[in-house]
């Protein structure tokens, strides 16, 4: 019986690749630089609470970002992947631009 666990199971490699690699990050952040070729910095904000008083404070990580069309400017939000590292920094790539910069 072919249930994809044999070697002549069509995509049996590429679906137990992702299954063992498991779900990459993804996050929603506004591009804040757009100046290099093909990447843009990208600041995902989060909220987490103070650790001694307990408020709501807003942390924020720029993250650089594969742009590979230099589709992404200044301003527009967009949704990032988790990828393998392409350079010393970027370890991210954009997958779509949620909302354009007005």
């Amino acid at each position: 019986m072919n249930n994809g666990t044999t070697p002549t199971g069509g995509n049996a490699g590429a679906n137990a690749a992702s299954r063992k690699r498991g779900a990459r990050k993804t996050r929603v952040g506004v591009v804040v630089s757009d100046k290099m070729q093909k990447t843009v910095v990208v600041a995902v904000d989060r909220r987490v609470p103070h650790p001694v008083y307990g408020k709501m404070v807003t942390r924020t990580t720029r993250l650089k970002a594969h742009d590979e069309e230099n589709s992404a400017k200044q301003g527009d939000t967009v949704r990032i992947m988790e990828t393998r590292p392409l350079s010393k920094d970027k370890r991210w790539r954009v997958v779509e631009i949620v909302e354009r910069a007005r």
